[in-house]
């Protein structure tokens, strides 16, 4: 008859590592999804107001969004006075029109009358370059405007 070996080393088997390759396409597909990407950095400081009536926007690639405020701590050298940034730029309120009609070149022609024009505008910026901004966006009869605002009481 046969006899029976105990078994000597209490080792534990080698790690299988045919499932690692994966775990990290499974990680890289999780970070891919997950990430957001900013599109423009911002250059002004932009404290939103807030606002107790907010409405959610549904479709993003449809806003055309124009910043406005005093120049961040980085960009200190343009001065601090309130100005308007377009896309990665600081501009002048006569650029606006420029921007609307690169914008609606760049969209299909049946989404064109969809396009909406969102005004982030810091809470603590003059009205008159806000009422400027109005002014030419009505030359380039970009009527649909968005104000950016934050969620809270209006009283804060």
């Amino acid at each position: 008859m046969s006899k029976f070996k105990k078994k000597k080393s209490g080792a534990l088997p080698a790690i299988s590592t045919a499932s690692l390759p994966d775990i990290v396409f499974m990680l890289l597909f999780f970070f891919m999804v997950a990430t957001v990407m900013r599109e423009n950095t911002l250059m002004i400081q932009n404290n939103l107001p807030f606002a107790d009536q907010v409405e959610k926007l549904d479709k993003k690639d449809l806003i055309m969004y124009i910043y406005a405020g005093k120049p961040s701590d980085n960009y200190k050298q343009y001065g601090t006075e309130a100005k308007i940034q377009l896309n990665d730029k600081f501009a002048d309120v006569s650029d606006i029109a420029a921007f609307i009609a690169a914008e609606r070149a760049s969209k299909r022609e049946e989404l064109i009358p969809f396009l909406t024009t969102a005004l982030k505008v810091d809470s603590d910026a003059n009205m008159g370059l806000i009422g400027d901004i109005k002014q030419e966006l009505r030359k380039v009869n970009a009527l649909k405007i968005n104000y950016t605002t934050k969620k809270g009481s209006v009283f804060r």
